[in-house]
């Protein structure tokens, strides 16, 4: 279980070691801040690549396109840190889509034997890395408004669950369901293409078990909810 979440900041950060095995490790950042790891943000455009340049760059409010450069121009530091590359020499790319095959999947590195997720909401972003596939999401609490357009999208047991509760504690709830949901969506790259009823991931305090997978409550600041999923080794029953 994951209780402490490393802070990326204006200075160069000390990353240590790639997670090897079931390890996860998980950073965060102020996307509205203008210096991340010893970069200023101006000189975001060096580093990042084409596609991601081209991203940014549509986003119509200047904000938008901050906290987007903030959280890639971050999320290449770190990857650069754990392989050892300058960040703008790490190559991205998409896994294959488990539902359709198209090349819209899981971002992903060329290097096999480091993963990563990334997620922002608000002013703050995640980023996770493992050895493993692994999904992240943070949250910010939800409005009443969204909370009824989506309770009855959810699985039947989480709509329940929701229906359950007071109108004030709805939106906290359903921000706990939402992150670990997306968490899960992410790790497996199937997104938001087959609904939201699958996996059961529970307005529960503590997430259920969810086969295949490890899923976690991360700690976040007020206001905010955020959770990580990832893949459990295979069992090896050594009588087979």
């Amino acid at each position: 279980m994951i209780t402490h979440v490393n802070q990326l900041g204006p200075e160069t950060p000390h990353t240590g070691p790639a997670p090897t095995g079931t390890q996860a490790i998980v950073w965060s950042l102020d996307t509205t801040a203008h210096t991340i790891a010893g970069h200023h943000i101006h000189d975001a455009h060096t580093i990042l690549d084409t596609e991601e340049r081209t991203k940014a760059a549509r986003f119509l409010q200047p904000d938008d396109r901050h906290r987007y450069t903030t959280s890639h121009l971050a999320l290449r530091i770190l990857l650069g840190k754990y392989l050892n590359q300058p960040p703008q020499h790490i190559t991205l790319t998409r896994e294959p889509c488990p539902t359709c095959g198209g090349p819209h999947g899981r971002p992903a590195l060329t290097h096999p034997n480091l993963h990563f997720s990334l997620s922002h909401s608000g002013n703050l972003a995640y980023i996770a890395l493992a050895a493993t596939p692994v999904g992240i999401d943070i949250e910010q609490t939800p409005t009443p408004q969204t909370v009824n357009d989506i309770i009855n999208t959810l699985h039947p047991t989480e709509t329940a669950e929701l229906n359950a509760l007071t109108p004030h504690q709805q939106p906290p709830a359903l921000a706990r369901l939402w992150a670990r949901k997306e968490a899960c969506l992410k790790a497996t790259g199937t997104g938001l293409s087959q609904g939201l009823t699958h996996p059961y991931v529970s307005t529960h305090p503590t997430p259920p078990p969810t086969p295949g997978w490890t899923l976690t409550d991360l700690p976040a600041p007020h206001g905010y909810t955020a959770a990580l999923a990832q893949t459990q080794p295979p069992i090896h029953d050594p009588a087979l």
